[in-house]
């Protein structure tokens, strides 16, 4: 019988007005959120720096045009010198894929050659090709494949 006793229910809460106590009231305003990338962080040397650079068809010289991006790494990463980068070397659809893979290893030493030459440890350095087996455009025009040889720098470790 004891299960069927009745219980008393809770009295109802009353809610009171809330506002700021004296202590609150007293804090500065919170000052506007910054959308700058995190210095160090993968986002900061993509937009600072720039992680890919292009390359003429069956070439792996470095163009006059990438240049400028990777000096801006080169600067980053001598910034940051925690930071590791994988240089990965891309290749167009064209050609055998043993060919595209030699060829895609070409590229990413040439872009590790080129930041050694610029300072950079080559111990924080790897490279790998991945030929024509991760196009960034599927597509089979002339841009698309313009687009597909290049080296991708990435961050491995030591970013924020």
């Amino acid at each position: 019988m004891a299960a069927c006793s009745a219980r008393p229910k809770p009295a109802p809460v009353t809610p009171t007005p809330s506002g700021p106590t004296d202590s609150q009231s007293k804090l500065p305003p919170p000052g506007p959120v910054s959308q700058a990338p995190v210095p160090g962080s993968v986002q900061d040397f993509v937009i600072n720096a720039g992680d890919r650079i292009y390359f003429d068809f069956d070439s792996y010289t470095i163009r006059s045009d990438a240049g400028p991006v990777l000096d801006a790494q080169s600067a980053w990463l001598q910034r940051y010198p925690a930071v590791a980068v994988r240089i990965e070397g891309n290749a167009d659809e064209r050609g055998t894929r043993e060919y595209n893979l030699a060829l895609g290893a070409r590229r990413a030493n040439s872009v590790r050659d080129y930041l050694v030459n610029r300072g950079i440890q080559a111990s924080r350095i790897a490279t790998v090709s991945y030929g024509k087996e991760q196009p960034i455009d599927p597509g089979t025009s002339e841009d698309s494949y313009q687009r597909n040889r290049n080296a991708h720098t990435t961050l491995t470790s030591g970013a924020r």
